[in-house]
């Protein structure tokens, strides 16, 4: 087959970008399949563009995958300047994709949101010339912008968007949605009666134990807490309000309090609530270490040399449709206990005994429940480590890629 991968946040790993794409794309290609990835200029969160100039397009092999960025316009943060890139992108991107089918027709497009104007002008594009197009949500535009930001629905930008999310997911051949509660979305929003729920599929985010492994062994962060004989908490994401990582660090301070001087927090990330925090910790004598970003080929060896991992995230209602966190597949080929701050619903570590995923009352619960790992025993370890092994391979990328390779098939 030949696949169109069209998505605005189709980032290469190595510039730190959002990596379900790439690794779709890196299976599809071993398996015989042509991939080609069509995605903005403009590298999201950094200040990299892949393109200067009037030039519409740049094709480039990035991390062994051939990318096409389109031109777009340079922006920071989530102002107006961004508001005007997503808006100006789809027309680009509509133009480029019309340049690449005068010389080869895809098979399938393949495309995924955030954001909703470019998977519209992609599923415009395949109806146009007859293309089957699968549209992914990884992310639900605009209810995530209602719970989030506090928008009224009734906001007439809104109900645009709802407008316009509705159209795409009736005219899209299939739909696969990254949470496993995307039809009970659709139920919820009254749309199942004019969407088949047949075309629904469900496909997570994963890990590519492959590489996991690799990078385990063979990128090995020179760290000495890393190598700490005290009980490691290790955190490993964005340090924002959203995180509430504050919580975490009330729950060392609770921990020190109670004399518990062999528990040592490692926080790998960076963000706006960083600088604050460290000096909370710095002025409270905590054993709070802030690490900094990291390479992502370091992150298996962190996790693994971890004895427990920890997420932490904001409640909303969106997660009574579940989730899938790029960080969780990680945490679950690392083997080590996991601590959640939020149980969600279809929650993978509660179902198959990864740890905890318990909503906290105090920070001091927080605390006790960090203590319960501490002086777990050996044995449940143990199990949780089988746990982790037995479950870790539906979640590889390569075995997900045959789920959606037989998707595309289908249409």
């Amino acid at each position: 087959m030949n696949v169109w991968i069209v998505n605005h946040y189709a980032i290469p790993p190595s510039m730190g970008g959002l990596v379900r794409h790439y690794y779709f794309s890196k299976y599809l290609q071993k398996k015989g399949h042509s991939v080609k990835i069509f995605t903005s200029s403009k590298i999201h969160n950094t200040d990299i563009n892949m393109i200067q100039g009037k030039t519409l397009y740049k094709e480039e092999y990035v991390d062994g995958i051939e990318y096409t960025f389109v031109r777009s316009r340079d922006y920071r943060g989530n102002g107006l300047q961004r508001i005007l890139n997503m808006i100006d992108l789809p027309f680009k991107m509509r133009k480029t994709m019309k340049c690449f089918y005068k010389k080869e027709r895809p098979d399938v497009i393949y495309t995924s949101s955030p954001d909703l104007f470019v998977a519209f002008f992609a599923l415009v594009f395949g109806r146009k010339y007859k293309i089957p197009v699968v549209v992914e949500i990884r992310d639900l535009w605009p209810e995530s912008i209602v719970e989030y930001n506090g928008m009224s629905r009734k906001n007439p930008i809104i109900q645009m968007l709802y407008q316009l999310e509705k159209w795409i997911y009736k005219k899209a051949d299939k739909l696969i949605f990254t949470m496993p509660g995307g039809k009970e979305y659709l139920q919820d929003r009254k749309l199942a009666s004019e969407i088949d729920l047949k075309k629904v599929q469900h496909i997570n985010n994963g890990v590519d134990l492959e590489e996991f492994e690799y990078n385990k062994e063979n990128n090995i962060l020179i760290d000495s807490d890393l190598e700490s004989e005290k009980f490691k908490v290790v955190y490993v994401g964005s340090i924002r309000l959203a995180n509430h990582l504050k919580d975490l660090v009330e729950a060392a301070k609770i921990l020190k309090e109670q004399g518990q001087n062999n528990i040592i927090f490692l926080i790998f990330g960076d963000g706006t609530e960083k600088q604050e925090l460290e000096k909370y910790c710095l002025e409270n004598h905590l054993s709070v270490e802030f690490k900094g970003k990291v390479e992502k080929k370091y992150i298996p060896y962190i996790l693994s040399k971890a004895d427990l991992n920890i997420i932490n995230v904001k409640n909303t209602g969106l997660t009574k449709y579940g989730c899938s966190w790029n960080k969780l597949f990680e945490y679950i080929a690392s083997e080590k206990p996991i601590l959640c701050n939020f149980p969600q619903k279809y929650d993978l570590i509660i179902e198959n005994e990864l740890g905890v995923s318990k909503k906290f009352s105090s920070p001091k619960e927080y605390a006790n429940e960090i203590l319960h790992f501490v002086n777990m025993s050996k044995t449940h370890k143990e199990k949780i480590l089988r746990n982790s092994q037995n479950i870790k391979k539906y979640y590889d990328y390569q075995y997900l890629t045959e789920y959606l390779e037989k998707i595309f098939k289908s249409i």
